[in-house]
């Protein structure tokens, strides 16, 4: 799987867009910005929030994890947590720098993986879904498949099913997705991310945890070469 550019960049900034916050981290710095998000947020107002936050930042691409179907470098769908205005939205056009838009989950799991057939599921807001088979990323919606009385997976195991069910019910239907979604898409590796991924207890066999930070990792990986 190749993610290149030529040529290469020398510094990036990566744009990790959450339900609840906007993360972001560029080449060299060591602390991130984080700028609260709402269900109104366009990308329009992000792109000036990201610009003005980061004005004493140096760098000369980016790369956005969007939290939403992307497709030709460009969201195609409304993210389910945020606000409207973001279909179709040119993100290179309005930053005025080289920009490459995916998936917030496919970001994260570039940034995991490590060859074979890994599937990511990010527990946070919602729930987010990456196959990589082979190099291959496929960019997944398992969350919002159909799960159980009439609710789909992210509606048990995202930020809201969690506060409607509890932790100890949470974790059961967290164990449960687990389960069904690596059967499903017969996966040696399952990578478990998301800010609520540390809630999750006795992990599966084949499975691993990752921190926030493999979404920025991804955001660098992006422009290199990945095997």
């Amino acid at each position: 799987m190749a993610f290149t550019s030529s040529p290469s960049p020398k510094n990036i900034l990566v744009v990790d867009i959450g339900g609840t916050n906007i993360k972001l981290l560029a080449t060299g710095e060591e602390k991130r910005i984080k700028i609260p998000s709402d269900s109104d947020l366009t990308a329009k107002r992000l792109v000036e929030q990201v610009l003005e936050a980061t004005s004493h930042w140096n760098y000369d691409a980016i790369s956005v994890g969007c939290p939403c179907v992307v497709s030709n470098n460009k969201p195609a769908k409304n993210p389910h947590n945020l606000g409207s205005g973001w279909i179709g939205f040119d993100f290179e056009k309005a930053f005025g720098l080289p920009t490459k838009v995916i998936n917030d989950a496919t970001m994260q799991a570039v940034g995991c993986y490590n060859g074979g057939t890994m599937l990511f599921l990010g527990f946070g807001t919602g729930l987010g879904t990456t196959l990589i088979k082979d190099g291959t990323p496929v960019p997944l919606e398992g969350g919002h498949l159909p799960y159980r009385k009439e609710r789909s997976f992210e509606e048990y195991v995202g930020k809201a099913g969690l506060q409607r069910i509890g932790l100890k019910k949470w974790n059961f239907h967290a164990h449960k997705a687990i389960e069904i979604l690596r059967h499903a898409c017969n996966a040696e590796d399952v990578v478990l991310g998301g800010g609520n991924a540390e809630l999750i207890e006795e992990l599966p066999v084949n499975c691993r945890r990752v921190d926030n930070h493999a979404a920025f990792h991804g955001g660098f990986r992006l422009w290199q070469e990945i095997r």
